[in-house]
């Protein structure tokens, strides 16, 4: 399944991790606001897509241009998802993180590294 992202990138769950959130926000309270506004936009914009006999994967018009995906793009690995960037949006979201990244470790995995 592909879908739109946070910060402009496109994810790409394998279909049991997209039955996983999908089940996660079935059972969040649909009296939340910030649960419907976000189940809205991401099931709104999931696709599922195959493979073709390369191993290439359509990505539908409306998530390109949303991403901005336009020639150069970047796959990277997210935990249990790939994340579609467009290649400058990734590099300046890097650049940007850099500088935080070894900050963010306590906060995220604390005792972890």
């Amino acid at each position: 399944m592909i879908t739109k992202g946070q910060e402009r990138c496109l994810y790409v769950f394998p279909t049991d991790e997209f039955r996983r959130v999908t089940d996660a926000l079935r059972s969040a309270p649909v009296t939340a606001k910030a649960v419907r506004d976000y189940s809205r936009v991401l099931f709104a914009s999931a696709s599922d897509e195959s493979c073709d006999k390369q191993g290439r994967v359509t990505i539908p018009s409306k998530l390109r241009v949303y991403a901005g995906l336009d020639r150069e793009c970047v796959v990277i690995g997210a935990n249990t998802r790939l994340e579609i960037w467009d290649a400058a949006a990734w590099s300046e979201y890097e650049t940007v993180q850099e500088q935080a990244f070894s900050q963010l470790s306590e906060e995220v995995l604390p005792g972890v590294l």
